[in-house]
């Protein structure tokens, strides 16, 4: 499927569950953040995301926090290294595809929060840690 088949699948909720697993939402994506700028980019993930959830019968199923870190995660890859289609971005950045990778900014229990999947909750992790280096 040509990346703009599978945009216009997405958009139009025309793919099944096992069509959209962790790497096809890597896609989307970075197909997103390549045409867009940034914001728009996670509005149109957001929109699409919230679309299909709907149609397979899962309005609840998105996640704000999940999206807009994962949708940072790989703008800055895409920043590091210009010009990479998705799946050279993947073999380059092999850590985008580990479905654990949010657990190295967020405990379980803040993504976990029930404000967690309407808004974007802040990392405390990066807080602290800018709190501790301030004082040093």
């Amino acid at each position: 499927m040509t990346d703009a088949e599978f945009l216009a699948a997405l958009e139009s909720a025309r793919l099944s569950p096992a069509e959209f697993g962790h790497r096809a939402h890597l896609r989307a994506a970075w197909l997103y953040l390549s045409g867009r700028p940034f914001l728009e980019a996670c509005i149109a993930m957001r929109d699409s995301l919230q679309r299909f959830a709907a149609s397979i019968g899962k309005a609840g199923l998105y996640h704000e926090t999940i999206t807009l870190a994962f949708m940072s995660l790989v703008a800055e890859q895409m920043a590091r290294h210009p010009g990479a289609d998705w799946q050279t971005l993947l073999r380059l950045e092999p850590e985008l595809c580990e479905r654990d990778l949010l657990s190295r900014y967020y405990s379980p229990e803040r993504l976990q929060d029930a404000a967690a999947r309407h808004v974007l909750l802040l990392n405390p992790r990066a807080a602290q840690e800018g709190k501790e280096a301030a004082s040093t």
